[in-house]
């Protein structure tokens, strides 16, 4: 497979890019005979963009490299360099519409530090062709660090990639990614995860979060600080921060009980103890119905039900499963009981609730 080398010559002003498998001497300055050379960027990605990628997540996370590679906002990359990797020369389309062209083709991996795979739309099959997903083998052979940004992380996660870290998935997608995935573990209330050589994020803002982190780790947090301010991002978010979906009308600031509402939501069909709800979040069983009477006014059993039933109506209004298919999907052992729980609640059956939502649906068509 051939490889890109690029030799880039500085500019009056030493502005220019040092490509990552570019050596020291072969940097010159035609004006300046006694120019200092400049150092080997310390971080350097290679991006990967998968079909139908989010243009946000690459957006986000190539500008915090851009932003911290320099001083102010004159984008040398002097601390920082980053590619667009592919195994073909033409575009990639985004979920957008926007195409992105690559800036490399696929070079030895150990000449970066990170192989970021910005994932995008679900329904795309085989997102990377065959070149890139040996890529990513390769990668991980050499002790590449691998990044999954958005649903780059079921990517990762689908060629064997995520061995022994907890990946992050966005409150979205958790539920497909347990379906697709049962035996790996989730941070599934995290806005990202970074370990030493994998992380993965949830997606949205938390990109600039993580590419932040990284940055911190290997340049230092002035880099960060420049980055973060020029992007008018004014609080650092840690790994551990909740993601930002407040769980259907329940709102509260308290970190631990925005895990446990979450936690409730992934779990709606395979029901959680409160017990181990609790433990999940550091809490004792006790702890936690006292957090939950004073942020909420309600307990966590009663909340998880109210959480299972609006699921429920979700499932009774929008799609034509049957009544003891929604029933089981949210965690009930029975129709009749279902039933029970459901009319006490919305004041109606489900059965009488979709005759009259479809009524509805029809008079408003006519």
């Amino acid at each position: 497979m051939s490889q890109v080398i690029f030799r880039i010559r500085e500019t009056d002003r030493g502005e220019g890019r040092v490509a990552p498998n570019q050596k020291l001497a072969e940097i010159s300055t035609p004006t300046r005979k006694n120019h200092a050379l400049r150092e080997l960027p310390k971080l350097r990605v290679g991006f990967i963009l998968a079909k139908g990628f989010t243009l946000s997540a690459f957006a986000l996370f190539a500008d915090t490299l851009r932003l911290a590679g320099d001083e102010g906002d004159r984008s040398r990359r002097i601390r920082c360099d980053w590619d667009i990797l592919s195994s073909s020369p033409n575009s990639t389309s985004s979920s957008c519409g926007v195409k992105v062209v690559p800036t490399a083709s696929l070079a030895e991996p150990a000449s970066y530090d990170y192989i970021a795979v910005v994932g995008g739309l679900l329904s795309v099959e085989d997102p990377l062709d065959s070149d890139e997903v040996n890529y990513l083998r390769k990668a991980a052979r050499a002790g590449v660090g691998l990044i999954g940004l958005c649903t780059g992380t079921f990517i990762l996660a689908e060629h064997g990639h995520l061995g022994g870290h907890s990946a992050c998935v966005s409150w979205l997608h958790c539920r497909e990614f347990r379906q697709r995935f049962p035996h790996q573990p989730i941070a599934h209330n995290q806005i990202f995860r970074l370990d030493k050589k994998r992380a993965t994020c949830a997606g949205g803002s938390a990109v600039a979060d993580l590419a932040a982190a990284i940055v911190r780790r290997h340049i230092g947090e002035k880099a960060e600080r420049n980055a973060m301010e020029i992007l008018q991002i004014t609080t650092r978010r840690n790994p551990e921060d909740a993601q930002a979906r407040i769980p259907l009308a329940f709102e509260t600031n308290d970190r631990r009980v925005r895990s446990a509402l979450l936690l409730m939501e992934q779990h709606v069909e395979d029901l959680l103890p409160i017990g181990q709800v609790a433990s999940l979040v550091g809490l004792s069983r006790r702890q936690l119905e006292r957090l939950f009477d004073t942020e909420l006014g309600t307990s966590p059993s009663a909340a998880y039900l109210k959480i299972r039933l609006d699921a429920a109506l979700k499932l009774v209004l929008h799609t034509t499963s049957s009544i003891i298919q929604v029933a089981l999907a949210c965690g009930f052992e029975s129709d009749s009981n279902f039933s029970r729980r459901f009319r006490r609640h919305f004041g109606q059956t489900p059965s009488s609730l979709r005759r009259a939502h479809v009524g509805e649906k029809g008079r408003r068509r006519s």
